[in-house]
Order: structure tokens, then C-alpha cells, then sequence
């Protein structure tokens, strides 16, 4: 069975004066990207997301210190570490997702490849898993 985990190396440079990262939206993303936000400023012990999406497509990378990212896709969950601004974590639709151990300091940045559509929303977990098993 495939890991839920799929991660997307982001093109990294650098010399003496230190890293860039860079996203070209022309190719070096898995989509065309429509919208980009940031998570920061988080309280700490506080947790985020709890939803997840009919349609959209992610692309979740920590530019700055780190977080916990916890997908599950109604039948097993699976969590990753995101601490590099050199990998992102792609989630798809269909995924609960939930964030957890925001470090001090941290910047989580998304890429989506649609605009905000409340209407993609499942924010309710047990009607995300009927949701999935009625698919």
C-alpha cells in the first residue's frame, strides 16, 4: 500500500552568503499554482487544520523552524516532520490533514493549486470518513 507521505524536494542553491530555495511556478511544483499563504505567529501547544478537501491539491514546506503533519485517508494515518525548506509535503484531496508541534518561530508555507472555496471543506472528521467510504 502506498505511504500517504509523499514528499517533494524543493530545487535548493547557495554559497558563502547562504541558501535559496526556489519554486519556480512554472515547473518545479506538481501543479499550477492559483494561491499561496502562510501559517505563522502560532501559539504554542496549539494545533491546526482538522479539515480536509474534496478537490484541492498542497504542497505544505516549512521555510522556518518546524511542524508535524498528520494525514489520514479514513482508513490509516501517517505523520511526518517537516523541518527543512528543502522538501515539501503534497497533499491531495481526499486527506485529513491536521498540524501539530508547531516549533517557535515557525513558518509553514502553502501552495494550492485553486483559490479559498469553503465549499471544498470537510471540516467534520466522522463526515470525512463517510465522505471517503461512500466514494
Amino acid at each position: 500500500m502506498p505511504s500517504l507521505i509523499q514528499l517533494v524536494d524543493i530545487p535548493q542553491r547557495g554559497d558563502a552568503r547562504g541558501g535559496l530555495a526556489v519554486a519556480d511556478l512554472g515547473g518545479a511544483l506538481p501543479f499550477p499554482v492559483r494561491r499561496v499563504y502562510w501559517i505563522h505567529g502560532t501559539t504554542p501547544g496549539v494545533s491546526r487544520g482538522f479539515h480536509a478537501h474534496r478537490k484541492l491539491r498542497q504542497l505544505c514546506v516549512c521555510v522556518a523552524g518546524s511542524v508535524r503533519m498528520s494525514l489520514f485517508d479514513g482508513r490509516r494515518e501517517e505523520s511526518v516532520t517537516l523541518d527543512s525548506p528543502s522538501k515539501g509535503l503534497l497533499v491531495g484531496p481526499g486527506l485529513w490533514r491536521e498540524m501539530h508541534d508547531f516549533s517557535p518561530g515557525c513558518v509553514l508555507m502553502v501552495f494550492a493549486d485553486a483559490e479559498y472555496d469553503e465549499a471544498d471543506y470537510i471540516r467534520d472528521r466522522e463526515a470525512f470518513i463517510r465522505h471517503v467510504h461512500s466514494s
